[in-house]
């Protein structure tokens, strides 16, 4: 195919040529026709390409327009397109009368950054509501500037014989659309229509109903979730299970059935009005949740808000997202449609979660689907687009007005962060739990996708999937990987496992900090404090309080937080009584006062006392995690936990107030030693104080912590720059305390956006660790 707009221009002596090798997310983003258009614009003659190499532009003309025409390429871009960098080179003059969009050129193995998948835009919703329009409710309506990308992709150049959708031979209607420069569906490769494109698919109660008609689906569905059912709805990146949020028997059976006993469910609404009408919006928070990724948008619940409480238990935020595609939009009309006539006043809210079994993957296939969630939902809604890529639902928080990336997957991943550290090609493997893996190439990191915790086969396996794509997508072969010190987690297995010329042991804490250090392309050395659950550290002991003076490529351990033991390892993650016996024992003794024993049966006290003493099944960590465990089971806050930071959550979230009062702790040679706290909080919970203030009290005492520990290391090392990183601080209470505060000391500090402060941002610090120690070493 070759779109042309003829210039009638003559050539002579003034006429230059030049070759524009345009690097960034520049395929699959509208980025051909906009070249297209504005060298006719200019009166330019050449061809534009894609290449394995990226976008190819070969213009010819007067200089001084040459030269317009190149500002313009980068000032004037589509939205969706992200220009890296363009390479310039002089040709000889070739004589052109046209400029050209020449077919892809797959012929050299080179490297091209691949977007995104992007919720629908507003000009294709105005398609699927407009009676008039060919697209009128038809739910795979998309264009250039929307719609699937990396889900569907199997291959680059990104054209549509190499995406999950060169199985629908397009119309003459949108075959002549994608051949149209002019057109905002052109080269738009999931481009269809209710006549050749996806369609739609019920599946219950034994009935099988397939139509291009999507009410046809749509309509029993909304039946089925209005009367209290369980949907398993397949959406962009994979399955989601919804019910109606608003129906507490629902919600309680889908808990139920997926084996998911209180970790909050997202819910998603229509429109930004219906979540106003649940949640407290500021309007940064609005701004997230209708941007072009859709991420789930932690916000504050109003206690009035019409939800069922098994939505977030014991929890004041609820995680909102807006429909991110045509479907999920025409569903929701669907729905308020039925809610108008039954002349119901409350907005609709879905419980809308994943589509999978208590922490395994995300499932993505119509058999995969019936087989695994047969059991936990009532009715499946497929569509016959195939996802070749699983990306789970993304997850942000606002914080000093500006998003922060809880868990990244759709709408951000495989997006690229550039380290500029060489052109060495790694594998890092991540951490354990909310694993990632990152590769780099030309020197960007390109992240993964959320993928899970690596204790079950399904993950691991969803693992190396991702990891031979995203190596054949981006034609990435390493020759280095880099994985955890920790000997028992399942990604440094696998990174033993595989072929490689060197391997990279990244400890856990400094890999947290030089993530945060990539994301902001610092040099030198920073202050890092690096607080989480639990890493291993050089010392054999686990780690989580550090204070850490790193630089990519080494860091010294300045000091830490007291050690404590662990009794039981990971049972005490989930008994965080547990916990909190052990720092009773280490600030009172033998002498514990009786009122802060744990609800505990004598047997299971005497049974953690021998395990103690003994130090058997028993290791000492520094954890600043496992502190907040120890603090809300010393409030009589949570005992047990069923899910990972579910007490620290809950410790956040009933903090109460501007307090500035906080507890005593003792500075020893780089150790922070909490003893004084534990008796003062101990003294606190025997005195009635309640619990609100006893939580903001404490949280004000990490953050005098952080303060006097980096103003000791500013003294030692010369340092003014902190790095915040681990998952303690996705706490923004304690991150907006610490950010303030070292900040009116003079330090510039650094927190995480782009990446999850949490093990989910783990392998980027292990990719630029290992980036900075091969270019180091030459």
């Amino acid at each position: 195919m070759c779109a042309a707009a003829t210039i009638d221009s003559q050539q002579n002596a003034s006429q230059q040529r030049a070759q524009l090798l345009v690097h960034g997310v520049v395929q699959g983003v509208g980025f051909r026709p906009y070249v297209y258009q504005l060298a006719r614009q200019h009166g330019l003659t050449g061809f534009v390409m894609n290449s394995t190499a990226g976008v190819v532009i070969e213009i010819e003309g007067a200089p001084e327009v040459l030269d317009a025409f190149v500002l313009a390429l980068t000032a004037q871009a589509p939205p969706l397109v992200e220009i890296r960098d363009v390479a310039r080179a002089a040709l000889a003059v070739a004589g052109d009368r046209e400029f050209v969009i020449r077919a892809s050129d797959v012929g050299p193995v080179a490297f091209t950054l691949i977007p995104p998948d992007i919720c629908v835009c507003d000009d294709c919703l105005r398609d699927v509501r407009d009676p008039a329009n060919r697209r009128f409710e038809y739910p795979f309506t998309n264009c250039t500037n929307c719609g699937p990308r990396y889900s569907i992709i199997e291959d680059i150049p990104y054209d549509r014989s190499a995406t999950t959708m060169a199985e629908f031979a397009m119309c003459a209607d949108c075959r002549a659309e994608y051949e149209d420069p002019s057109n905002r569906r052109f080269h738009a490769q999931p481009n269809a229509c209710a006549v050749c494109g996806p369609r739609m698919r019920l599946s219950a109660d034994g009935r099988e109903v397939e139509s291009a008609d999507a009410r046809a689906v749509l309509e029993p569905v909304a039946e089925m979730l209005r009367d209290g059912g369980i949907v398993a709805w397949k959406g962009l990146g994979g399955y989601q299970l919804a019910c109606d949020a608003r129906q507490p028997k629902a919600v309680e059976e889908l808990r139920r059935r997926k084996r998911r006993s209180e970790k909050p469910f997202a819910v998603m609404v229509a429109d930004v009005a219906d979540a106003e009408s649940i949640c407290i919006v500021s309007a940064a928070e609005r701004a997230a949740l209708v941007s072009r990724e859709r991420p789930i948008v932690l916000l504050r619940r109003r206690p009035e808000a019409a939800l069922a409480e098994d939505v977030s238990p014991r929890n004041p935020m609820t995680g909102v997202m807006l429909p991110c595609t045509p479907m999920h939009d025409l569903l929701f009309r669907v729905l308020r449609e039925n809610a108008l006539r039954e002349k119901m006043a409350q907005p609709v809210v879905l419980v809308m979660t994943s589509g999978n079994v208590s922490e395994e993957p995300i499932v993505i296939g119509e058999a995969e689907a019936e087989q695994q969630l047969g059991e936990i939902a009532d009715a499946f809604a497929h569509h016959n687009r195939r996802i070749h890529t699983r990306v789970d639902d993304s997850i942000v928080r606002i914080f000093d007005d500006e998003p922060m990336v809880m868990r990244r997957a759709r709408g951000y991943a495989p997006q690229p962060v550039w380290l500029g550290l060489g052109e060495a090609e790694v594998l890092a493997c991540g951490a354990q739990q909310k694993s990632t893996f990152c590769l780099t190439k030309a020197g960007f990191a390109l992240p993964s996708q959320h993928l899970g915790d690596l204790e079950n086969y399904e993950t691991l396996q969803f693992f190396e999937q991702t990891q031979e794509r995203m190596q054949r997508l981006f034609h990435v072969s390493p020759k280095v990987i880099a994985h955890d010190l920790h000997p028992n987690y399942m990604s440094t297995r696998l990174a033993l496992s595989l072929p490689a010329e060197r391997r990279i042991g990244v400890q856990h804490h400094h890999a947290h900090i030089a993530s945060c250090m990539a994301e902001h392309q610092l040099e030198g050395s920073v202050i890092g404090l690096a607080w989480d659950g639990t890493g291993f550290g050089t010392d054999g002991t686990i780690w989580g309080g550090e204070f850490l003076a790193a630089g990519l490529a080494g860091f010294e351990r300045f000091g830490h937080l007291r050690n404590v033991l662990l009794a039981g390892g990971d049972a005490a993650v989930r008994e965080p009584w547990r916990v909190a016996r052990s720092y009773l024992r280490d600030a009172f003794g033998t002498a514990i006062p009786e009122h802060a024993v744990a609800p505990v049966s004598g047997g299971k006290l005497r049974l953690v006392d021998a395990m103690l003493d003994r130090r058997l099944n028993a290791v000492e960590t520094s954890s600043c995690g496992r502190l907040f465990d120890a603090v809300a089971s010393l409030i009589g806050l949570r005992h047990r936990v069923s899910f990972e930071g579910q007490a620290a959550m809950e410790l956040e979230a009933i903090a109460s107030g501007e307090l500035t009062e906080r507890y005593e702790v003792a500075f020893d040679g780089g150790e922070v030693d909490l003893r004084p706290m534990v008796r003062q909080v101990v003294q606190d919970v025997a005195a009635g104080i309640d619990q609100p203030r006893i939580a903001a009290r404490f949280h004000n005492t990490l953050v005098a912590v952080a303060v006097e520990m980096s103003r000791q290391m500013k003294q030692q090392f010369g340092l003014r720059r902190v790095c915040l990183s681990g998952g303690c601080f996705q706490n923004l209470r304690l991150l907006s305390g610490c950010v303030q505060s070292l900040r009116a000391e003079g330090f510039e500090v650094f927190y995480q956006r782009k990446v999850p402060a949490n093990d989910g941002g783990i392998s980027l610090g292990q990719a630029s660790v290992a980036c900075e120690i091969i270019k180091t070493e030459g």
